[in-house]
């Protein structure tokens, strides 16, 4: 996809530059009970929180979501010890990715390290002065990883 950006002076062209326009990537922080979601903007160069969901309703959620903004990629945290192997949360995590795969299987989806994610978060969080009750929200917390998540995925690209 892309447009064309014109300078007009006196509604004519003057001159014409291409500008590519992108999906954005979205990325997902799937838990038992709800999941924090975050999205780049169109030209995938920054990570925003976007959203927390409830996670019987996140299926539902992402249809709606696509038909709305193009999406390049999914990247799922996946839950891992630190010695590597999985979580009691990795087997939901991982049956979660065969539905949404099933759901929109033209969206590849990409797996990111989560680890420290919500640590980085709730710091994050007391780094940008959030108050005790924003903190106690689990929800934001969800949603601040799933930002981590998605500016780490991008940063691993540029290496």
């Amino acid at each position: 996809m892309a447009f064309f950006i014109c300078e007009l002076t006196n509604l004519k062209p003057q001159c014409c530059t291409f500008a590519p326009v992108m999906a954005r990537l979205l990325a997902i922080d799937y838990g038992a009970k709800r999941t924090g979601l975050a999205v780049t903007d169109p030209l995938q160069l920054i990570a925003s929180a976007l959203e927390t969901v409830p996670s019987h309703e996140l299926l539902k959620f992402l249809k709606s979501y696509v038909e709305r903004e193009p999406v390049e990629a999914f990247v799922v945290g996946l839950p891992k010890r630190l010695d590597g192997t999985d979580t009691d949360n990795t087997p939901r995590v991982r049956k979660f990715v065969t539905h949404l795969q099933n759901a929109l299987p033209d969206i590849p989806v990409y797996w990111h390290d989560e680890r420290f994610t919500s640590v980085m978060a709730l710091q994050a969080m007391l780094a940008n002065g959030s108050t005790k009750k924003d903190r106690r929200e689990k929800g934001n917390i969800d949603k601040v990883s799933a930002a981590i998540i998605l500016q780490s995925y991008m940063e691993s690209l540029k290496k």
